[in-house]
């Protein structure tokens, strides 16, 4: 003789959630099973309803009955010869295309008997006269006249102009992708700074951002995060002193390279800064990237499991910070680690009344912006000799780690 036992309420609760849970998941799949992304063979109400440019069009077909003799008038022995359309803008259609020195067009018919209709297409309007095809001109440039005027109502009469020894700059740039760094799911804080003396911008100007949240693909040995974010931004430049020494400063962009978890934690990834390009036009500036670290398997280990990881308090001491008043910015005991890479592409656009005067003003601006070009090479040229005296280093610290029998030229072989 056998008991039923009572099942524990809490027991029943869990197995109802867990046949809910599963049947919801059925439902997900079965869902995105029988969804249809693509539209392989979309019907014309589709079409219509779907895409946004839609052009009014009148269409005429020209047909033939080619039915047997006692069975005109059926829909199966009609055929399409010719169909003419004509748009909104007056724009005429014809398919099949006029003959011409091709060979004309056949028709086979299916029934009793098999039978082959060929047909020409040709274009038998008479020629305009002179007088049509000038009258056709003149509503052509009537036309083009007020299509041309109200573009003009559009844009407006009203130039804006900088104000007499001004430089005003546009930007349209874009973060492209960032590469090469240890964790996935990457996104970039940028800002641009500005110099403290004679650069200006509008009160509403938003001169920093935040890109999205990216996935990372293997692009050969990196890996690649492929952002596509567009900024802009407008900033001026007044140039005030006269003196020939003084060497205008230009503005600064940087950023900073974090990545986010399944967690929500976040590690600094890199920080980098670039120069602004001194020309107008378009630019490709890859920026190198760099972070501190601590040394020790510990911070590592913190760093993968808990996130975090030391961060400058201020980004603009990559560079030497706008606010430094001293001779000599010291970086002794900051332990850093080379990273990755933002690609960043940039649309310079300058204006400035010296660039179509022809006067003193003209001649002052073009100094500014030639010492502008100065500045610019000059910070190249630090560049490279930065660059020589790290591999210089590199050189003599392997030159030093060496054996003395393999360094010393007195050495001798033995075979």
């Amino acid at each position: 003789m056998t008991t039923a036992r009572e099942v524990p309420s809490f027991l029943v609760e869990r197995m109802a959630n867990v046949r809910r849970r599963r049947q919801d998941r059925r439902g997900m799949e079965g869902s995105i099973l029988k969804s249809r992304i693509v539209n392989w063979e979309p019907s014309e109400d589709f079409v219509k309803s779907q895409h946004v440019i839609n052009t009014p069009l009148q269409t005429m077909y020209i047909m033939a009955d080619l039915g047997p003799c006692g069975k005109l008038g059926y829909k199966n022995y009609e055929h399409v010869l010719c169909t003419l359309k004509v748009d909104s803008n007056g724009v005429i259609t014809v398919k099949p295309d006029f003959t011409g020195l091709k060979g004309p067009y056949r028709i086979e018919t299916e029934g009793e008997k098999q039978e082959l209709w060929k047909y020409t297409v040709d274009n038998v309007s008479a020629l305009a006269q002179p007088e049509e095809e000038e009258r056709e001109q003149r509503v052509f440039k009537d036309l083009y006249g007020r299509h041309k005027e109200y573009l003009s109502s559009l844009v407006g009469t009203d130039f804006e102009m900088t104000v007499p020894g001004a430089l005003r700059l546009f930007v349209n740039g874009e973060v492209v992708s960032a590469q090469g760094y240890e964790y996935d799911n990457l996104y970039v804080h940028f800002f641009v700074e500005l110099p403290t003396t004679n650069w200006s911008s509008p009160a509403a100007q938003q001169l920093s951002g935040i890109t999205q949240t990216c996935a990372t693909k293997s692009l050969g040995m990196d890996k690649v995060a492929y952002f596509s974010y567009p900024f802009s931004f407008e900033a001026s430049f007044l140039h005030e002193d006269e003196s020939a020494e003084a060497l205008p400063k230009w503005p600064v962009l940087y950023c900073e390279v974090l990545s986010l978890d399944f967690w929500q934690r976040y590690r600094v990834e890199g920080y980098g800064a670039v120069v602004l390009p001194a020309t107008p036009g378009s630019h490709t500036l890859t920026v190198p990237t760099w972070r501190p670290m601590e040394l020790g398997t510990v911070a590592e280990l913190r760093r993968f499991f808990i996130g975090g990881s030391l961060e400058l308090e201020d980004l603009s001491y990559v560079r030497v910070p706008g606010t430094f008043k001293g001779e000599r910015l010291s970086r002794f005991g900051l332990r850093t680690e080379t990273t990755g890479s933002v690609t960043f592409r940039l649309h310079c656009l300058q204006q400035s009344r010296a660039l179509m005067e022809s006067s003193a003003l003209r001649r002052r601006m073009r100094s500014v912006l030639d010492r502008l070009g100065g500045f610019s090479q000059q910070s190249s040229i630090h560049n490279v000799l930065e660059a020589f005296r790290r591999a210089r280093r590199r050189m003599q610290e392997a030159r030093e780690s060496l054996p003395q029998d393999l360094g010393s030229p007195s050495g001798t072989m033995v075979s």
